[in-house]
């Protein structure tokens, strides 16, 4: 915001006016772990700066200014000139590079003209007012226009000249006579730029299934793609319900805990292949990756008289089986008896009430109170 109201008296120099600004959390920043260290020009050269809906780039400070994060500045566009904020600078801008597949030339970067003055700013705020408006009425004409396509959101360039289109769609869209009609109706460029249903989620946040927000909307911004191949190696229930996230893809979250189960998983033995008994067949029905432990079952249809085996026992009796061997019994020797009689202990306390205190009831009170004892209170 600026602070306009500033009078200045005769005699007197005009004052700068004051810009103020919340930049708050945003999942663009990059935790700077080298603030501690002096200014260093030689790590100068190249900033990064960050503008609305997950949009950010690199830029050239051709003009050696003194950057800092969350600094606001004016850059170069194509046409005219857009306000960013600046997101990262110094040596960690070198090593951000690096990281990149394909690493871009530094005389081919745009420019960073300078630090965004009042005027930039107040154009920059009329032009971000605009966007809503300008949003729920090119929906209006998509609609008129019969394209199957929704404009999630409008970002205009800093100077007003320029708007993106967010747009949403699942098939090819002919929108040439849509950039047309918009063209006229706001009198500045169009760019139509096509996003997906996970970005959208991360653009309007929400809370997830967990009771947390939505990992695209605070920390995700490259969105890795998920399949159910991820759920089966964590024994999880393919029930697309319970796997789906608010944009109707599958969550995110599979892949934080993927690597670790299947490093776990690289020593178990197949689950496919039944175990043969002295008294039948033993079926696979699921496992707990972590203890260990796969849980067997008499039918292979449904679960029926399950008993859970260590894995190392799962492999010995395969072992037996290509030999000719079938064992009496999946389970063999003292571990799987304690085994057994921990789920039995699990099972006995996982009751709802099993939190709850119970009082014993006392003797000798009221209607508790034996018969002979209140005859004998009375004849006294």
């Amino acid at each position: 915001m600026i602070n306009e109201d500033i009078q200045v008296q005769p005699g007197e120099e005009p004052v700068k006016p004051e810009i103020k600004y919340t930049p708050g959390a945003n999942k663009l920043n990059e935790y700077n772990w080298l603030a501690d260290l002096p200014f260093d020009p030689l790590y100068n050269e190249v900033v990064e700066v960050r503008f609305k809906n997950t949009r950010k780039g690199f830029y050239r400070n051709v003009n050696s200014l003194k950057l800092e994060v969350d600094d606001l500045v004016a850059v170069e566009a194509s046409p005219g000139h857009d306000i960013g904020y600046v997101s990262m600078t110094g040596f960690l801008v070198s090593e951000q590079l690096k990281k990149m597949k394909t690493r871009p030339v530094i005389d081919e970067l745009k420019k960073v003209y300078r630090k965004a003055r009042p005027v930039d700013i107040q154009k920059w705020e009329e032009a971000r007012k605009l966007e809503v408006t300008t949003m729920l009425r090119s929906r209006k004409i998509a609609e008129n226009l019969g394209l199957a396509m929704k404009i999630g959101d409008v970002e205009y360039q800093g100077d007003k000249t320029k708007a993106i289109f967010y747009y949403l769609a699942d098939e090819r869209v002919d929108f040439r006579q849509l950039i047309k009609v918009l063209a006229e109706e706001f009198h500045i460029r169009i760019e139509m730029r096509q996003i997906g249903a996970r970005q959208e989620a991360g653009r309007i946040g929400g809370i997830g299934t967990c009771g947390r927000e939505l990992c695209c909307s605070t920390h995700v911004t490259n969105f890795i793609s998920v399949t159910t191949s991820h759920a089966r190696y964590q024994d999880l229930s393919l029930n697309p319900q319970k796997l789906a996230g608010q944009c109707g893809k599958l969550k995110c979250c599979l892949n934080y805990e993927l690597d670790c189960y299947i490093d776990a998983q690289k020593e178990f033995p197949s689950r496919e292949v039944p175990l043969e008994l002295a008294a039948g067949t033993a079926y696979f029905m699921k496992m707990e990756v972590h203890t260990g432990v796969y849980w067997y079952s008499t039918d292979p249809r449904i679960a029926a008289n399950m008993t859970a085996v260590p894995v190392a026992r799962v492999r010995e009796i395969i072992q037996l089986n290509r030999k000719g061997i079938k064992p009496d019994s999946l389970l063999a020797g003292p571990t799987n008896n304690r085994m057994e009689r921990g789920n039995d202990l699990l099972l006995q306390n996982s009751g709802l009430d099993r939190f709850e205190t119970k009082s014993r009831p006392r003797e000798g009170r009221g209607k508790n109170r034996p018969y002979h004892r209140r005859n004998e209170r009375k004849q006294n």
